[in-house]
């Protein structure tokens, strides 16, 4: 039997065995930070809008109209984005990858003629991209941590539509990020559908409560069609002129004294 080539060199980097290995997970975990990196630089892309939303909501379902009209307000950002003058890729569509919402979102950005990525993530019941990704910007991850790191690192504005645990999660995420302070830019949320979240949370409670103050709920906007989402949109979307790519959302904390 012919010897693995990691095995004739002695190169720990060629062996898959290692790099499967518990002691070699922080060598994963930085290479799902390092290729990214280095792939986004490649494509130019400066900056995302990301979806987020149900991989359940399907075209045909019962609630279809939120896949029509994720896919129509990517494709009316992309419409914008590229009549911007930039010599880099700006408010690339982004979202998970895989099917519903994220499929909506990035169908509607092809639909526009742009590019737009997929942050994949490997699941034990598998999810497999979308066929509109484009091929270049498809991540795959498996550690939803690193995922979620590249979600906020790129993002100018969220639009999150109807979905479940994993919505709620990244909302949740995004909220706590700008609430706290600890992203150096202004990321605007988007809650798509306002009967649907006003149901799901109940976002006058927990300031009742005295979870939250109501400054808080300057935090995001209410939109319930894709003109008026585009609107919030660009409104709210601060412009830079530096094309640096890609442009991250520094990471604020407290000065040393």
């Amino acid at each position: 039997m012919k010897d693995h080539p990691a095995q004739e060199s002695g190169l720990a980097y060629l062996d898959p065995e290692f790099l499967g290995s518990d002691d070699a997970r922080p060598l994963r975990i930085i290479a799902e930070y390092l290729d990214p990196l280095r792939r986004l630089r490649l494509q130019r892309v400066h900056d995302t809008i990301v979806f987020f939303g149900s991989a359940r909501l399907s075209e045909q379902g019962p609630l279809g109209r939120f896949y029509a009209e994720a896919r129509e307000l990517a494709r009316l950002i992309t419409a914008w984005s590229q009549s911007l003058p930039s010599n880099v890729h700006r408010f690339v569509i982004c979202s998970g990858g895989g099917g519903g919402i994220m499929e909506a979102a990035n169908r509607g950005a092809r639909d526009a003629g742009g590019r737009t990525m997929g942050l994949n993530i490997s699941l034990p019941h598998e999810q497999e991209p979308n066929a509109y990704v484009t091929r270049e910007l498809l991540f795959k991850f498996r550690y939803f941590f690193m995922r979620k790191l590249w979600f906020a690192h790129l993002a100018r504005a969220m639009v999150v539509f109807p979905g479940g645990f994993g919505t709620l999660d990244e909302l949740m995420e995004v909220l706590t990020l700008a609430q706290t302070g600890k992203l150096a830019r202004q990321v605007p949320v988007i809650l798509y559908g306002s009967s649907y979240w006003q149901e799901i949370i109940n976002f006058d409670a927990l300031v009742r409560h005295g979870m939250i103050s109501r400054e808080d709920l300057k935090l995001f906007a209410f939109a319930d069609d894709p003109s008026g989402a585009l609107k919030l949109l660009q409104s709210a979307i601060k412009m830079d002129a530096e094309e640096k790519t890609p442009a991250f959302a520094r990471s604020r904390c407290r000065e040393s004294p």
